[in-house]
């Protein structure tokens, strides 16, 4: 294959990758430089970032995002062409977390901890996220480098590469679902619920009350001794709800891989 044959196929590639995600690889070209003080992609995400955090992402728009920057809607779309490209490149702007920490081969459950955990450090942080839908696989540069970050806490398990990205799959989705709940309480809490909301204490007595053994046979031992509304809960024996089901997955994946020794 010749030099002039490979951009062209390589062209042609690309051209199936929405314009939002070309835009994050810097495979589209920009408009040519303006007077002083014209705008950039980096700054339009930026300003639309920031109203996502303090507005949520309802109050995004390309008028807005203009305003905040002193700059008419029609100069944004020079470099930004819809609001579906800018809700990929906010996705795509924080999609960033420090590299874990290297740690030796045996200690992959306390990366894949590691990994868990700021994944849902970065949907706290960015609560807006979660109301993207998933539109398809992470194919956006940041995207991709978390996936790659979930594959090396597994390089001296005995997986295949399928089996790999399945798990992947399985720790970030955990991490997604936990983001949803813990995201949702501190909503809640910053528009002024208690916390005893979430462990239902301020319901324990009434639902003592409502739950009946006939109609609810399985879920009435735990409301008569207060499980169901964490009450008494410093007694726990399986500790922090997160925790522990970060901790069976983890066993999950242990077992599995033990299973694959020796085949």
């Amino acid at each position: 294959m010749s030099n002039t044959e490979k951009p062209d196929l390589e062209h042609e590639a690309l051209q199936s990758l929405p314009n939002g995600v070309l835009l994050s690889w810097g495979k589209v070209k920009q408009p040519k430089r303006g007077p002083k003080g014209e705008l950039s992609i980096p700054q339009i995400v930026e300003a639309a970032v920031k109203i996502a955090d303090r507005d949520g992402l309802a109050a995004v728009s390309m008028n807005r995002v203009a305003q905040s920057l002193g700059f008419t809607t029609m100069s944004l779309y020079r470099y930004i062409t819809s609001k579906e490209d800018l809700l990929i490149l906010m996705q795509e702007a924080v999609c960033v977390f420090d590299p874990l920490v290297e740690r030796p081969d045996t200690q992959w459950r306390e990366e894949m901890s590691d990994y868990v955990r700021l994944t849902v450090r970065l949907l706290r942080e960015h609560p807006w996220y979660l109301d993207i839908p998933i539109m398809s696989i992470p194919i956006t540069p940041n995207n991709l480098r978390i996936v790659d970050t979930g594959l090396r806490t597994m390089r001296a398990l005995p997986l295949n590469d399928y089996e790999k990205m399945s798990f992947v799959l399985l720790l970030s989705g955990y991490a997604r679902n936990m983001g949803v709940i813990m995201r949702d309480m501190d909503r809640a809490i910053q528009m002024g619920a208690a916390e005893g909301t979430f462990s239902g204490q301020a319901y324990t007595e009434a639902l003592k009350h409502l739950v009946r053994r006939e109609d609810y046979p399985e879920l009435y031992p735990l409301v008569q001794s207060g499980v169901y509304t964490e009450e008494g809960w410093e007694s726990n024996p399986i500790g922090d709800d997160f925790e522990f089901g970060l901790n069976r997955i983890l066993d999950g994946i242990e077992m599995y891989a033990e299973s694959k020794k020796g085949k």
